[in-house]
């Protein structure tokens, strides 16, 4: 067996009970295991212990015995262990030692001593499979998240490992992008071998090319098995499960095409839903011909969009469309020429304070915003800089439904508990425009679904909501209206229903499986004829 974990049991410091405890688990070379289950139940101590992260770098004791190709973890550290296991975290940024994507590339083939010729060669070979050749002269902290993914799972692939570890590796790629990194991986497993072990919350991308699934529930068992079983039972359920349990499938199918093969009979008796159309309210922002360069690069270009009150509305388009740069430039922070009006006003000619009370944005990496050492002090200096009743944002925050320990540090809340924190603290200033950059990366399917209902009820409080967002999924079932963008312009606009259900990369896997029928989600089915 390439991996053999024995009687493992993982506590973290100052933990009161372990959060993996007597786990017993063997994975033969040549196989993709998905890691599934909820945010914060240990699917990253899991990844951790195959290369000696983990307790290594995080404190904390383990017992029982983990073993790579033969090797012990207890007796490898990490270094030791670089020839055999590649390594992939959730913060790609936070990995990259060099400037340069192709040194970032053969950094890791220079520490293990590889020749020249045999890195040059693998440089190349690395940088065509990953698709990123354009981009081996860039910056790596110049590119979009997306392809900040790509750069890191290449730099390790180049390495030659026989056992690769990934993170959410699709979570910041949008649906072209994951398919196509997908797809060079799986040709990996299936070519050369490789095993590829795999924690991803957008568990529709992945699960038709899993060779089994590994549920680590949270009571700090790994439940492994037959992913068309595992998937039916576990608590992280993807759309296919849920159609499933709604037919009364007992095993999910694990891709579109079996669905379809297995509900053709039974597509006809599918009873949907009254479609109810939305009712935008007045215009709250208004942008025309706005533009947007970076040096000689054209990222929008003279971009006409109103925003409404009442309306969620998602923006999509491939990595590096512009879509970051667009919302950073109707927040006011980036500069921009063309006619932007925010609530009367135009945010760029107001300062930060000033336009955090029309506009207000959450960036991708949320963390980022987050300084002080508590939850506690942060929701005050919230309530200090917007010059509201101390306690606005902590009763705002209890608003949201996510539960959080006050005197906890922000960094060590899960993803979907620092959103909520973030959340409160950039709207306390009560903007009416509230603007999110991929705010669905490392949550699992009830984490989005929170944050669908806190979007929704943010909207029929008056305000607009304008989502950046590779999540089709959650495009489906919390916006109203679907904006896709490329090559820094909008190339479509319209009801999220007519926008992704008439797009092959955008259709989410419901309306797929049910086409011609008109649904995008399992909430859309009222029942099934007998």
């Amino acid at each position: 067996m390439l991996i053999d974990i024995d009687d493992l049991i993982i506590t973290h410091p100052e933990a009161s009970s372990p959060v993996l405890s007597h786990v017993n688990l063997e994975i033969p070379e040549g196989e993709l295991a998905l890691v599934v289950g909820r945010t914060g139940s240990g699917k990253s101590t899991l990844l951790g212990t195959l290369n000696g992260l983990v307790p290594r770098f995080c404190g904390g004791t383990l017992s029982g015995r983990v073993r790579i190709a033969g090797r012990d973890t207890a007796s490898h550290d990490p270094r030791d262990l670089a020839e055999l296991v590649g390594h992939v975290g959730q913060d790609p940024l936070a990995g990259f030692v060099t400037d340069v994507v192709e040194e970032e590339i053969a950094y890791g083939m220079e520490q293990l001593g590889v020749d020249s010729t045999t890195m040059r060669k693998r440089v190349e070979e690395t940088l065509d499979l990953m698709g990123i050749g354009d981009l081996r002269r860039r910056s790596v902290r110049a590119l979009s998240g997306g392809q900040q993914q790509r750069v890191a799972i290449a730099s390790v692939l180049a390495a030659g490992p026989q056992l690769l570890v990934l993170d959410e590796p699709t979570s910041a790629l949008d649906p072209t992008a994951a398919a196509d990194v997908l797809a060079a991986i799986t040709g990996l497993v299936l070519d050369a071998g490789l095993t590829v072990v795999l924690a991803e919350h957008r568990i529709e991308r992945v699960m038709k090319n899993a060779d089994r699934v590994l549920w680590v529930p949270g009571d700090g068992s790994v439940i492994a098995g037959d992913p068309r079983d595992v998937l039916g039972r576990c608590d992280v359920r993807p759309p296919l499960a849920d159609l499933a349990a709604v037919l009364g499938w007992q095993r999910v199918p694990l891709s579109v095409r079996d669905t379809r093969r297995r509900i053709e009979s039974e597509r006809d008796k599918v009873i949907l839903k009254p479609v109810q159309a939305s009712c935008p309210g007045e215009v709250l922002l208004s942008a025309d011909h706005l533009s947007v360069h970076h040096g000689p690069v054209v990222a929008v270009h003279e971009v006409g969009l109103q925003l409404h009150a009442g309306e969620v509305t998602a923006l999509m388009g491939r990595n590096g469309a512009g879509k970051s740069s667009l919302l950073w430039a109707l927040q006011g922070g980036l500069g921009s020429t063309g006619e932007l009006t925010v609530g009367g006003t135009d945010p760029r000619r107001l300062s930060p304070s000033q336009a955090r009370s029309v506009i207000t944005l959450v960036p991708q990496t949320a963390s980022d915003l987050l300084y002080l050492p508590t939850v506690s002090a942060e929701l005050a200096q919230a309530d200090a800089d917007a010059k509201v009743a101390p306690g606005s944002a902590d009763r705002l925050l209890d608003s949201l439904g996510i539960h959080i320990d006050r005197s906890a540090n922000p960094h060590d809340l899960s993803e979907g508990q620092r959103l909520a924190l973030v959340l409160a603290i950039q709207l306390v200033a009560d903007a009416r425009v509230l603007l999110l950059d991929e705010p669905t990366r490392g949550l699992d399917y009830e984490v989005k679904r929170q944050l669908a209902a806190i979007l929704r009820r943010f909207a029929e409080q008056g305000r607009a909501v304008l989502v950046s967002t590779h999540d089709v999924e959650f495009t489906a079932v919390a916006t109203d209206r679907t904006l896709i963008m490329a090559d820094a312009e909008f190339v479509a606009d319209g009801p999220t229903r007519q926008v992704v259900v008439s797009s092959a990369a955008y259709a989410p896997q419901v309306a797929r499986c049910l086409a011609p029928r008109q649904a995008l989600t399992v909430a859309d089915i009222d029942g099934i004829m007998p």
